[in-house]
């Protein structure tokens, strides 16, 4: 049974088309309601791009990769893919995909560019590491096969032109078994002995360490692992906190350069690296030694659980530190966004250079934009709010980016944030709700519902009051995410409210453009159910001259409901989704900041970040 509740409100990169049919499992609203020209094309067609204008931060620098979608776990390592000299940059941060940047500088002087989020559509599982295992010149790639097995892709190809179509389900100790390794740890390959044949190290949930190594190879040209000891060189790492081991991350390094490899941990009840120095030789190598931590004159000191890699990205001759923080047992919030660490080899030491090596748009987690014309110049700045601050576990924050653009050039300069705190999981929605000529503001959050903030500024310049009165919560859910689009087009602003279950609430606006009246009308519109966080929006896709809703969701889909009413009468019929690689907990808002009369996309979600797609005409 539908309720009824009165709420009384006081004055005062590749290109993409629409064609998939499916659910979503497991919206928004852009503020800007812009409408498709009728010619336009449909089902829309977007491009995906990462590096569509520029976008400086608070300092006034350019911003390397800004619509790259934020980073929470970047599991990095750099090698020379493509047989050119010099270092390109991989990236794990989701189960299945390699990202893939190209170096398009030099050895001494790199610069990377995003090309892909899935590495030749090869699904890496949990983790991977690039080896040339079968020592044929050219590096092949490790990954897990789920659960908990090692698959290998071969590289049939060359090291300038790499193909890793040979697809090997499991590698396999002596006897013929696939290997076991834990998901959640990962593993190093190396000859740790100079024997010629590698060695597999595989980190285990109790903190210590399998040690494999070659024993031959089978029919296939790949090396069968024997299992030497489950305790390589008694080493048991225990947190220091207590008796607590979890997963980890191994890496073999020479770090002092005295001829044999030392290892280096991550782990998750680790909030720094430990180093286990080796104090044998090469041949003989002895690692039984107290863990240190690392490096010994500025320790890297995180969330916990990091994942280093060593790599002369400068070519001077010596190997430069990276650190990727996947966020253990302290407060991984602190490292949503500071979660890739590069310290430079100098003077004998290591010297940190950036905690944002791929360097972008990145509020933290679960990013949700807003377009709105803040500061009253005729032009929509962006709003990016995240769930909860990097500093301050009691509130997350509403970033705005200020829009800069002259003689058609886009730009966006990290202006700072809005004064606005106690609240969890902002979702702004702006209008003038009040006909005072400057915008107001209904902000979603995390459990406290809507909160009204009313501007008492003007309409250059905001300065927004909550208005306890006039917030209220849903009548059940959470992660409430509002949308204010006037939906029948009477003159006044009508509210749609996504929440954590998936459905949608409507209140239609039974008041005035200066003094709204929000009656609830459902509390599941329209039996909408798009899994879990929905999270609606509104556009004119097919260029009716109608709203059309647009609902992101946790399972990184954008459900498309299209309007078949009219502006006064409105109607929502299912069409499918937007065939559009969107992020985890999608947060899909739309503007036209090119100016060319056509709606782009962009999204927020899980990583903290921002997705840009370009509607072409």
């Amino acid at each position: 049974m539908t309720t009824f509740k009165c709420v009384p409100w006081g004055i005062g990169g590749c290109l993409v088309i629409l064609v998939t049919i499916a659910g979503c499992s497991g919206v928004h609203q852009s503020q800007v309601q812009t409408a498709a020209p009728a010619t336009t094309t449909f089902p829309p067609v977007y491009q995906h791009q990462i590096y569509p204008f520029e976008v400086h931060d608070a300092e006034g620098a350019l911003v390397d990769h800004p619509f790259l979608g934020g980073l929470n776990l970047p599991r990095p390592q750099l090698v020379d893919i493509d047989g050119d000299g010099d270092l390109d940059l991989f990236l794990q941060e989701l189960t299945g995909q390699l990202m893939h940047f190209e170096n398009i500088g030099s050895a001494k002087e790199p610069a990377f560019v995003w090309r892909t989020n899935r590495y030749s559509g090869l699904d890496v599982g949990e983790w991977y590491r690039f080896v040339d295992l079968d020592q044929d010149g050219d590096l092949d790639l490790l990954g897990e096969l789920p659960y908990a097995y090692v698959r290998l892709f071969r590289n049939d190809g060359t090291p300038e032109v790499p193909d890793f179509g040979t697809v090997i389900d499991s590698l396999r100790d002596a006897s013929g078994e696939p290997l076991f390794a834990d998901r959640q740890n990962i593993p190093s390959l190396i000859d740790v002995d100079c024997d010629g044949l590698l060695d597999l190290f595989v980190g285990r949930l109790d903190g210590t360490v399998h040690h494999y190594e070659s024993v031959g190879d089978d029919a296939q040209g790949i090396p069968r692992m024997q299992l030497i000891t489950e305790r390589f060189e008694d080493i048991e790492i225990v947190a220091q906190f207590g008796s607590l081991h979890g997963a980890n991350a191994l890496t073999f390094h020479d770090v002092d350069n005295d001829g044999d490899p030392d290892l280096f941990w991550g782990d998750f009840f680790e909030a720094g690296v430990l180093l286990i120095r080796n104090t044998g030789t090469c041949a003989a190598p002895n690692l039984r030694n107290e863990p240190e931590v690392f490096p010994e004159a500025n320790p890297v000191l995180t969330s916990g659980y990091n994942a280093t890699y060593f790599a002369d990205v400068d070519a001077d001759g010596d190997h430069d530190f990276f650190v990727g923080v996947l966020g253990g047992a302290f407060r991984p919030a602190r490292t949503a966004v500071h979660n890739f660490y590069f310290l430079e080899s100098a003077d004998g030491g290591y010297e940190l250079r950036t905690r944002q090596f791929v360097a972008q748009i990145d509020v933290g987690a679960d990013s949700y934009p807003t377009f709105a014309d803040l500061d009253g110049d005729g032009d929509q700045d962006l709003l990016l709010s995240n769930k909860i601050d990097q500093e301050d576990a009691g509130t997350g924050h509403i970033y705005h980016f200020e829009n800069r653009s002259e003689a058609g050039q886009v730009a966006l300069h990290l202006k700072g944030r809005l004064p606005l705190e106690g609240y969890h999981s902002f979702a702004p929605a702006l209008q003038d709700l009040d006909g005072d000529g400057d915008l107001d503001m209904v902000a979603g959050t995390w459990n406290d519902g809507l909160r009204y903030f009313r501007n008492d500024g003007d309409r250059r310049t905001y300065r927004f009051t909550e208005v306890e009165a006039q917030s209220f919560k849903l009548t059940r859910g959470s992660y409430a995410r509002p949308a204010l689009v006037d939906i029948d087009a009477d003159g006044d602003y009508d509210l749609f409210v996504g929440e954590a279950s998936g459905e949608l609430n409507f209140y239609r606006n039974d008041g005035t453009a200066i003094e709204p009246r929000f009656v609830l009308i459902s509390d599941n519109f329209d039996d909408i159910d798009a899994g879990r966080m929905s999270a609606p929006s509104f556009t004119d896709l097919d260029g009716d001259q109608d709203w059309d809703l647009v609902i992101g969701c946790e399972a990184g889909e954008a459900l498309v409901y299209l309007n078949r009413g009219d502006t006064t009468s409105f109607r929502f019929e299912a069409f499918g989704t937007l065939d559009v690689v969107l992020p985890f907990y999608s947060a899909p808002a739309f503007a036209d900041l090119d100016q060319d009369g056509l709606a782009d996309l962009f999204s927020g979600g899980m990583g903290g970040g921002l997705m840009y797609f370009q509607r072409m005409p």
